[in-house]
C-alpha cells in the first residue's frame, strides 16, 4: 500500500516530525520552527471543559425500532406505524466523579438518548432511577456541590453530603435506591433507564396525555455490592467503559425494551401526589407499563473525543408530538442544559457529527466560534427575506393549553408535596426483597459512619428521623448499626 503524506493542519507535507530546529546539534531551539509550535499549540487545546455532571460516561450508536402502536397517544412521526426506526446515540455516566473516577462508584448513572428523528433530534435525558434527590432545580447548585469536594480539602465528604439530604427529606426515596445495590451496577448494560420526569404526548387531534418513559434492560438486572465494586474500582476503573465496547465488539449487542406510563388530565388532578413530582413515582397497577419499541447499541464510536465527549443533550431538544409538563426540575433544565452546552463546547456544537441533525435543517442562526458555512453557505441571516423559500408550518404549531387562572405567583408548595416517606416506605417493603434491604441498611451504615465534626450527633440524629417515618424496621437498624441510643425524643420526631 503506498504510503501517506505527513502534513501540518494547513495540508502542507513536512519531513522533520521528531526533531526541533536547533542552532548546531546541541541548540537553542529556533521559534521559527512551526512544527513544533503547531503540534504543541494544539496539544495544549485538545481537552475541552469536562461536565461539571455526568463527566466520565460511555458512548455507542445503535437503532430505535418501534414495534407497538401509540399512535392514538402521539402525532410524533416515529411513532406514526410500528415498524419506523431511526439512528440513535445513547452516553451512559457516573454523576459525581470527575473524568478520572471509577465506573463503579456509588452513584447514580447518567441514561442519555439521542434519537436521530425525520422531524429533528429527540433527546430523552435521565437516569437509571425514576426518581431523583431534588424536586425544584433551584436546589441543584447546592445538591451537586454537596456530591463534589470539599473548597478548603479537595476531598469528598459524607458529612455534606448527608447534611444536605438531611435537611432536603424529600431526597429519601432515592437515596434508598442509592444506597442500595442499584447504586452500584454491574456496567451499563444491566441496568434499566428512565427518563424519570413526566412529559407529555399530544396526538393528532391535540389532546394532551402525560407520560413517563422506560427502558428496562434485555440482559437482566445485575448490580455489584459495595465490596464487589469497591474491588472492581481499583482493580479496572474503567470497567463499565470496557464491558460496553468489548460487548458491542463481539456482537452482543445489549438491547432495551421501551415501555410507557400514560395519565389522563383527570387522573393527574385526582392523583394523590404532584405527579410532577420527580422524587415520586406513579404505581404500575394504576398506571400499567405498554410496550412501545427496541433500543439496540451496536457501534462504538470510532474517536471517543469526537463522539462521546462533544456529544451533547437535552430536554429541550423535543419533537412534535412530545412536549414538556410543570415538572419543576424539568423546565429549570430545559435552560440549563443547552446554557451548559454554549459554554462546554460552542455554540455551534449542533453541527458536529454526533449532534447533528442528519436531515434537512433550515434557521437563521449564523456564525460564533467553529461555524461552518458548508452548512448554511451564503443563505440570508435574516427572516422574512425575498431570496429563500422557507416559511413556517402551521402542522408544527405549539399545542396550546390553559394555564390555571385561579393562582398569583408564588413559592408555595401543595400541603401533599410534603409526603416524602410513603413511597420510600414502600420501596423498601414491596420492591426490595431481604437480601436487598440487608444490603441496604449495611451500605447506610457504612456510608454514615463517614460523617463526622462537631455536627455528627445532629445530621446522623436528623436523616434517622426520616427514615423511621419510611418505615420503623429500617430505621432501628440503621440506628443500632450506628451505636445511636435512641431516645422517647427522637422517637417522637419521627412520627
Amino acid at each position: 500500500m503506498d504510503s501517506e503524506k505527513l502534513m501540518t493542519n494547513n495540508g502542507a507535507p513536512y519531513f522533520e516530525h521528531q526533531d526541533s530546529q536547533t542552532v548546531g546539534a546541541r541548540g537553542p531551539v529556533l521559534l521559527q520552527d512551526f512544527v513544533l509550535q503547531e503540534n504543541l499549540a494544539h496539544f495544549v487545546r485538545e481537552r475541552i471543559p469536562e461536565r461539571i455532571v455526568h463527566a466520565k460516561g460511555t458512548g455507542a450508536y445503535g437503532k430505535f425500532t418501534v414495534t407497538h402502536d401509540i399512535s392514538k397517544y402521539t402525532k410524533a412521526k416515529l411513532f406514526s406505524q410500528v415498524g419506523n426506526s431511526c439512528k440513535m446515540f445513547a452516553r451512559f455516566s457516573t454523576v459525581g466523579g470527575e473524568k478520572g473516577s471509577a465506573d463503579t462508584a456509588r452513584d447514580p448513572r447518567g441514561f442519555a438518548l439521542k434519537f436521530y428523528t425525520e422531524d429533528g433530534n429527540w433527546d430523552l435525558v435521565g437516569n437509571n432511577t425514576p426518581v431523583f434527590f431534588i424536586k425544584d432545580a433551584k436546589k441543584f447548585p447546592d445538591f451537586i456541590h454537596t456530591q463534589k469536594r470539599v473548597p478548603k480539602t479537595n476531598l469528598k465528604s459524607a458529612t455534606m453530603m448527608w447534611d444536605f439530604w438531611s435537611l432536603n427529606p424529600e431526597s429519601l426515596h432515592q437515596v434508598l435506591i442509592l444506597m442500595s445495590d442499584r447504586g452500584t451496577p454491574y456496567g451499563y448494560r444491566h441496568m434499566h433507564g428512565f427518563g424519570s420526569h413526566t412529559f407529555s404526548l399530544i396526538n393528532e387531534q391535540n389532546q394532551r396525555t402525560w407520560v413517563k418513559f422506560h427502558f428496562l434492560t434485555k440482559q437482566g438486572i445485575k448490580n455489584f455490592t459495595n465490596e464487589e465494586a469497591m474491588k472492581m474500582a481499583g482493580e479496572n476503573p474503567d470497567f463499565a467503559q470496557e464491558d460496553m465496547c468489548k460487548a458491542i465488539e463481539n456482537g452482543d449487542f445489549p438491547k432495551w425494551t421501551m415501555y410507557i406510563q400514560t395519565m389522563t388530565e383527570e387522573q393527574a388532578n385526582e392523583f394523590r401526589w404532584n405527579p410532577f413530582d420527580i422524587t415520586k413515582v406513579w404505581s404500575h397497577d394504576d398506571f400499567p407499563m405498554m410496550e412501545v419499541g427496541e433500543m439496540e447499541l451496536n457501534e462504538i464510536p470510532v474517536n471517543y473525543f469526537a463522539h462521546v465527549e462533544q456529544s451533547i443533550f437535552s430536554p429541550s431538544n423535543l419533537v412534535n408530538g412530545i412536549s414538556f409538563s410543570p415538572d419543576k426540575m424539568l423546565q429549570g433544565r430545559l435552560f440549563s442544559y443547552p446554557d451548559a452546552h454554549r459554554y462546554r463546547v460552542g455554540v455551534n456544537a449542533h453541527h458536529l457529527e454526533v449532534n447533528r441533525c442528519p436531515f434537512a435543517v433550515n434557521n437563521y442562526q449564523r456564525d460564533g466560534a467553529m461555524a461552518d458555512s458548508s452548512i448554511y453557505q451564503d443563505k440570508p441571516n435574516y427572516f422574512p427575506n425575498s431570496f429563500d423559500n422557507i416559511q413556517p408550518d402551521a402542522a408544527y404549531k405549539n399545542f396550546e393549553y390553559e394555564l390555571d387562572s385561579t393562582h398569583v405567583a408564588n413559592f408555595n408548595r401543595n400541603e401533599n408535596d410534603d409526603d416524602h416517606y410513603t413511597q420510600p416506605g414502600l420501596l423498601y417493603t414491596k420492591a426490595m426483597n431481604q437480601q436487598d434491604r440487608d444490603n441496604l441498611v449495611k451500605n447506610i451504615i457504612d456510608s454514615m459512619s463517614g460523617i463526622d465534626g462537631p455536627k455528627k450527633d445532629e445530621i446522623i440524629n436528623r436523616q434517622l428521623c426520616y427514615f423511621f417515618r419510611a418505615n420503623i424496621e429500617l430505621g432501628m437498624k440503621v440506628a443500632s448499626g450506628l451505636n445511636v441510643n435512641l431516645d422517647a425524643n427522637m422517637m417522637n420526631h419521627s412520627k
